[in-house]
């Protein structure tokens, strides 16, 4: 009894602390969600932490119409969504031979992709920078030439950099699955294209739909890459087009909590959405087989 007893109390203890975890990591989120709906005169006069007297949507259609932040949301739209599909389908082949094939190289390979993610993107940002400005492209992806400023940079350097934990997933997955289907596979004759498309890709349904919710999240939040490699404010995603919302002498704080909130508000709803796939992904690869 008395073990039952610490038993129910340590659950009770447990949950409360998450709680509050919970509730401390929701507050910023909440904060600027109110602040959104709060008129900047209203603000600068009475201060933030005054009780609201005026809520309503202006800032939001300052936001998304005035300043037009929903051109910069399609800019994120057109970097993450072809980032993702890459990432997926080059990871996931990678893994396959990794995995199914025995040959000297095939752990120093696997080691190679997953070290790329030690990597700190200030470290590499100079001599890639200098390899930007160095690559041709034809004049219908950019007019100076040039692989920098261009989105097509943006989505390789993501794919680069995803890669090695995509790899990494996907192969530790991928061992879970009995090697006997790959056997019986052979053995009728498919081909590596008709093993990899036809047999193991069907069966990597869970994980890559785990994976590619991660990483939606990771690439559309990305904030460094779309400041380095972009400089026309035009191309540039949602999260870098925040700064267009502050004026040259002040700050409308309101107006970018708006926007902020606009930049968000797709993640959270991914998220709520697609939130069993999250969990599923927390642990995606973590047994072998």
């Amino acid at each position: 009894m008395v073990t039952g007893k610490k038993t129910v109390v340590g659950h009770a203890v447990t949950s409360a602390i998450l709680s509050i975890l919970g509730l401390l990591w929701l507050l910023p989120i909440l904060w600027t969600l109110l602040q959104s709906l709060r008129p900047y005169g209203e603000v600068l006069r009475y201060g933030s932490f005054s009780w609201p007297k005026v809520l309503n949507f202006h800032n939001y259609y300052v936001a998304l119409v005035q300043s037009e932040m929903w051109r910069y949301f399609l800019n994120s739209v057109e970097v993450t969504v072809p980032a993702v599909i890459l990432t997926l389908f080059l990871a996931s082949m990678v893994a396959f031979v990794v995995s199914r094939y025995s040959f000297k190289f095939n752990i120093p390979l696997l080691m190679l992709f997953t070290a790329a993610n030690l990597l700190p993107p200030q470290l590499v940002f100079i001599p890639l920078y200098r390899m930007y400005l160095a690559i041709p492209v034809p004049s219908f992806i950019n007019d100076n030439g040039v692989l920098y400023d261009t989105q097509l940079g943006l989505i390789l350097i993501h794919v680069a950099f995803q890669m090695g934990f995509a790899t990494f997933v996907l192969s530790n997955y991928m061992k879970t699955i009995p090697k006997e289907i790959s056997e019986s596979a052979v053995v009728d004759g498919a081909t590596v294209w008709v093993h990899y498309s036809k047999v193991m890709l069907p069966l990597l349904r869970p994980a890559l739909a785990s994976l590619g919710v991660l990483l939606t999240t990771w690439i559309y939040n990305d904030f460094f890459w779309s400041v380095a490699l972009l400089k026309t404010g035009n191309k540039r995603p949602i999260t870098a087009a925040l700064s267009n919302l502050q004026g040259e002498f002040f700050k409308d704080y309101n107006l970018l909590a708006a926007g902020a909130a606009l930049a968000f508000i797709p993640t959270l709803i991914v998220f709520f959405v697609l939130r069993r796939q999250f969990v599923a992904g927390l642990t995606l690869g973590s047994t072998k087989g």
